[in-house]
Parts: structure tokens; sequence; C-alpha cells
């Protein structure tokens, strides 16, 4: 747990609070249909995530107003869970998806999503595309561990269209 820790933290440190100039946040997005556990569907590999697979996210809300996050990973090399608690607070009005996050003190990431759908339950949101603060952090996350094909295409699409290296996307093991 500490090495996951150390390694968001030197992101948060490297990091800002931009995205990349063609990623806009949604609008009209309501963090109570956000808040709940995620699974990692696909990503750009990064240091701080490197190994882990049955990854998520869970969100949930602060007495302060912010957003509590907890993501947790199995790493097999070394035969163990790994997680990592932060916090996110929006940098603009609430109804926009643009947070910063923090895993480490007073340092924070940009934290953007930028496509989102309801699916048939308008309760929660089901899948959600997400930037950091440049080209070179990107995910999928849904409310289910697999999501349909036509999915992670648009996915795909979508990221491309804002220069993301779809290619080197990866598809971290559910179970």
């Amino acid at each position: 747990m500490k090495k996951i820790l150390l390694i968001i933290s030197v992101f948060l440190l490297s990091g800002c609070l931009g995205m990349p100039e063609s990623v806009k946040p949604v609008s009209d997005f309501e963090l109570k249909k956000y808040l709940g556990k995620w699974y990692e569907i696909a990503r750009l590999d990064h240091s701080f995530e490197r190994g882990l697979s049955q990854v998520s996210a869970e969100y949930s809300l602060k007495s302060d107003g912010g957003v509590a996050v907890l993501n947790r990973g199995f790493s097999e090399a070394d035969n163990e869970w790994q997680e990592a608690e932060g916090k996110a607070y929006f940098v603009n009005e609430d109804s926009e998806g643009y947070l910063k996050v923090s895993f480490f003190g007073p340092f924070y990431g940009s934290y953007v999503i930028f496509e989102l759908d309801q699916g048939l339950d308008s309760e929660s949101y089901q899948y959600a595309f997400i930037s950091g603060p440049n080209a070179k952090y990107l995910w999928l996350l849904s409310r289910t561990a697999t999501v349909e094909p036509a999915v992670i295409q648009k996915f795909i699409d979508m990221s491309k269209e804002r220069g993301f290296k779809t290619e080197n996307l990866i598809y971290p093991q559910q179970e």
C-alpha cells in the first residue's frame, strides 16, 4: 500500500489542474448519480497502477461536500490487494464533471469526466470516460465488470479524436 501511495503522490506532485485542449468536461453533471462503486475497464498504463488487476474505484460523499475516493487493485506480483484513499473536490461548479483529486496532502491532479451514460437506470450513470491533466491519463469506468463492445469502441473513437494514444490501452482483468 505504501508503494501505491508513493507512486500516486509522485503523479500528483507532477500533475496539475489542466486538461488536454481537446477534452471538455461534461455539463449537467450530478454527483449523486456518480457516487458508488466503479470498475476499471480500460486505461492507459502508468506506474501507479502497473500490474494491477480487478481495479475498482469507490466514491462517497464527505461531510465537507467533497468526495472520498477509494481506489483498489490486486497485485499478482505481490499477491496482495493495494488501496489508495483520496479526496476530490469540484474545480468549478458542481454541475461540471471537472474535479481535482488528491491522494497526498495538498497536491491535486485533474479528474475530467468527458463522457457519461445513464443507461436505463436514471438513478446512476453507467459508464464514464475520464482524462487526467494531459493525454497520458485516460480511463473507462463502468458500474459493471464488463461492458458491451460498442461502449469500448465509443471510448476508443472519442479518445482517439481527442488525441489519446488508444493503441496503448490496456484492459485489466476483472473477476
